[in-house]
C-alpha cells in the first residue's frame, strides 16, 4: 500500500517547465485527482498535503513536493518517513527519466538511482533504495556532458504532449497503486496496445465453369438412325 506519494523536481517559475520536474507535474495531476491542496510545510521542507482515508484502509496518504532543490530531495523526504514510520515499500518517488523517451515510463521497486540526484540523495537519507519508482521518460541529449544542461531545459512541444499523455495514463492507476495493488498497476502501466487485426484477404472470384460437354447426338449406322 502506498502512503506517501513523491514527486520531483526543483523549486522556482524559472524551472517549472522544465523536464526534471516531471515529478512536480505528476504530483499536481495527483492532488487534483484526489481533491487535496499542497501546502507549505516547513517541518518537510516541501510542499504538502494528507488525505484521510478510513480507518480500515491503511492510514492517511501524503503528496509531497520537495522545496530543497533536487540534490538534497531526502533532506524533505526522510523527515515525513521516520516521523509517520513509513516503510519504504509504502514510498512511491515520482520522476524524470533519462533512459526512456518522452511517451514511454515504467513502474518498478527498488533499484539503483541512475545518476537521478534526486533518488541518490533520498537513497542516502533514508539508508536505501527498496522503495517504488515511478520513471517518466524525458530521453537523453545522447551526450553525457549535455545531461545537467537539457533536464533543466523545457522540452519541445511535441515531448511535453507525450509526458503528459504519460502522466494521465498512469493517475488512472492512482487507485491501485494507492490500494498496494501494484502487480495488477504494472501489468496495466506495461501493457502494449493490442496489434490491429490484418484485413481478411478478399475471397476470390468463382472460376468459370467449364463449358457443359453438348449432349450426344444421334447414332448413325448402316441402317439409319436407329441401326438395324
Amino acid at each position: 500500500m502506498i502512503r506517501l506519494i513523491v514527486g520531483l523536481g526543483n523549486p522556482g517559475p524559472e524551472y517549472e517547465a522544465t523536464r526534471h520536474n516531471a515529478g512536480f507535474w505528476w504530483v499536481d495531476g495527483a492532488a487534483r485527482q484526489l481533491k487535496v491542496s499542497l501546502l507549505p510545510d516547513r517541518a518537510y521542507h516541501g510542499l504538502v498535503a494528507r488525505m484521510n482515508r478510513p480507518q480500515d484502509s491503511g492510514g492517511p496518504v501524503w503528496l509531497l513536493q520537495p522545496m530543497t532543490y533536487m540534490n538534497l530531495s531526502g533532506k524533505s523526504v526522510a523527515p515525513l518517513v521516520r516521523f509517520f514510520k513509513l516503510a519504504p515499500a509504502e514510498i512511491l518517488v515520482v520522476h524524470d527519466e533519462l533512459d526512456l523517451p518522452p511517451g514511454q515510463m515504467k513502474l518498478k521497486l527498488g533499484g539503483g538511482n541512475g545518476g537521478h540526484n534526486g533518488l541518490k540523495d533520498i537513497q542516502a537519507q533514508l539508508g536505501t533504495g527498496d522503495f517504488w519508482r515511478l520513471r517518466l521518460g524525458i530521453g537523453h541529449p545522447g551526450v553525457k556532458a549535455e545531461v545537467a544542461n537539457y533536464v533543466l531545459r523545457k522540452p519541445p512541444a511535441d515531448e511535453r504532449d507525450a509526458i503528459e499523455r504519460n502522466i494521465e495514463d498512469s493517475l488512472k492507476l492512482l487507485d491501485l497503486m494507492l490500494a498496494g495493488e501494484m502487480e495488477r498497476a504494472i501489468m496495466k502501466l506495461h501493457a502494449k496496445p493490442a496489434r490491429p487485426k490484418p484485413p481478411r484477404p478478399a475471397e476470390a472470384p468463382p472460376s468459370p465453369s467449364s463449358p457443359a460437354s453438348p449432349p450426344p447426338g444421334p447414332q448413325t449406322g448402316p441402317g439409319g438412325p436407329t441401326g438395324t
